[in-house]
C-alpha cells in the first residue's frame, strides 16, 4: 500500500478572524495532497495532484503553501505519521558567530548544500548580558567572561536547523570546538574553514536534544526578541524570493551582497497574502493585474530572507543596491546587467530572485515595514 501521510493544520482565514482546522493529507509517490475540514467533516480539497509541496517540509511547526493558502501543521495526524516523520525532522540551533558574520552567506550556503532545512532565521546583536543567559551553563567557569564579550561584540545569526540527525550533522559539519584542531582533524569543516581558535571558532552547535530545544527557545520563543538590531539611516531592503530559498541558493545570493554591502539586520519569514499585498501595494496599478496577483503569489509561496542592506562606506544604499540587483526581469538583466543578481539567479519577471527599494525614499519605509511593522521573523 502506498504511503500517505496525515497532519492537523491551521488556516487563519484573514477575512472572518476564524481559525480553520484541517487534516493535511499528502501521498509522497503520486505528489498528491487531501484536506478534510475538521468541523464540518466534510472534504475541503479532494486528492489532488500538488507537485510544489516537498516532503522535507512537513513537520511540526512548519508553514506550507496549498493552492496560495498557508496552512500551519501544528500536530501529526496519525501515529503512521509520528513512526515515520518525527525522526526525519529532528531540529538543532545554529548560530554563525561574530568572527564569522562575514561570512554568513558562504556558511548558509554550506548548510543548504548540506541538507538542512532552515527554519527559522534571525540576525541579532546580543547584549552582553543576552550573551550570558544564552551560554548560563558555563556560569562561573574561568573563560566565559571572554566569551559572553565576544559573543556581544557583533552581529550574529541564529538558525532553526531541521534534518534527520541535525545534531550530530551539525556538529560534523561544524567541527571540533577548537578551530586548530579542526585544521588538523577535520579540514573541510565550518570552524576549520573561519575559525581562530576555541573561542573564535565561527559557529555554535546544540549538543543534545534537551539543549536544542532551550537554545531555539531562547531565540524564537513566543514573545522572545533577543539582540534586537538597531535600524540605521540610508539603508535599503532586499528579499531573497521563496523560490531561492527553496532551491537552496540563498547563501550564494547572501554572499555576493556581502562581497559589496553590509548587511545589518535580517530574518526568515512565511509572508501571508494580505502581508505581501500591503507590502508590495506601491507596484498596484503599475504592473499589469495579473502580474501584481503573481508577485503576491511568489513572496506568499514559501519562506523569504529578508536583509537590511547599508553602504560601507555610509551613503544611501538604495540605488547602489538597485544596480546589484539588475532589471526585474532577467532576460533584460541578462542583456544589460549580466554580473547582476536578477541575471544571475531569476527566472522570470516575476521569479526574479530578489526584491529591492527602487525609489530613495522609500528604503527607510521597507526596512520599518519587515523589521518593525511585521510580527518578529520566523
Amino acid at each position: 500500500m502506498a504511503a500517505r501521510y496525515c497532519f492537523i493544520s491551521e488556516w487563519l482565514d484573514p477575512a472572518s478572524g476564524i481559525l480553520w482546522k484541517y487534516q493535511l493529507f499528502y501521498y509522497p509517490e503520486s505528489k498528491e495532497v487531501e484536506m478534510v475540514d475538521i468541523k464540518n467533516r466534510r472534504h475541503f480539497l479532494k486528492r489532488t495532484k500538488y507537485e510544489e509541496l516537498k516532503a522535507s517540509l512537513l513537520y511540526i511547526g512548519s508553514v506550507v503553501n496549498i493552492f496560495s493558502r498557508q496552512l500551519k501543521l501544528t500536530e501529526y495526524g496519525d501515529e503512521f505519521t509520528r513512526s515515520k516523520m518525527e525522526s526525519q525532522s529532528e531540529r538543532t540551533l545554529a548560530m554563525i558567530k561574530p568572527d564569522a558574520y562575514k561570512n554568513m552567506g558562504k556558511i548558509i550556503n554550506a548548510i543548504q548544500q548540506s541538507g538542512f532545512l532552515i527554519s527559522k532565521m534571525r540576525i541579532g546583536k546580543l547584549s552582553k548580558e543576552e550573551a550570558g543567559e544564552f551560554y548560563a551553563v558555563h556560569a562561573g567557569k574561568p573563560f566565559v567572561d571572554r566569551l559572553t564579550d565576544f559573543m556581544s561584540s557583533g552581529r550574529v545569526v541564529a538558525m532553526e536547523l531541521v534534518a534527520p540527525g541535525a545534531i550530530r550533522k551539525w556538529r560534523e559539519l561544524i567541527g571540533p570546538t577548537d578551530s586548530n584542531q579542526a585544521r588538523a582533524e577535520a579540514p573541510g569543516s565550518l570552524r576549520a574553514q573561519f575559525g581562530t581558535d576555541k573561542t573564535f571558532n565561527a559557529c555554535h552547535g546544540s549538543d543534545a536534544p534537551d539543549t536544542a530545544a532551550e537554545e531555539c527557545n531562547f531565540w524564537f520563543g513566543p514573545g522572545r526578541y533577543p539582540g534586537k538590531c538597531d535600524l540605521a539611516a540610508g539603508t535599503t531592503l532586499c528579499v531573497v524570493k521563496p523560490h531561492l530559498v527553496a532551491d537552496g541558493v540563498a547563501g550564494l545570493v547572501i554572499d555576493l551582497i556581502q562581497d559589496a554591502f553590509e548587511v545589518t539586520a535580517g530574518g526568515l519569514y512565511n509572508l501571508d497574502r494580505n502581508a505581501a499585498a500591503e507590502f508590495l501595494e506601491v507596484y498596484k496599478g503599475v504592473v499589469p493585474a495579473g502580474e501584481f496577483n503573481s508577485m503576491v503569489e511568489q513572496l506568499t509561496a514559501g519562506a523569504c530572507i529578508a536583509l537590511e542592506v547599508a553602504d560601507r562606506d555610509g551613503a544611501d544604499a538604495v540605488e547602489p543596491f538597485r544596480q546589484l540587483a539588475g532589471p526585474m526581469d532577467p532576460e533584460l538583466g541578462r542583456v544589460l546587467r549580466p554580473a547582476s543578481l536578477r541575471a544571475r539567479f531569476g527566472l522570470d519577471a516575476v521569479r526574479n530572485a530578489v526584491h529591492c527599494t527602487d525609489l530613495p525614499e522609500d528604503g527607510a519605509l521597507e526596512v520599518n515595514y519587515f523589521f518593525t511593522i511585521l510580527p518578529t521573523a520566523a
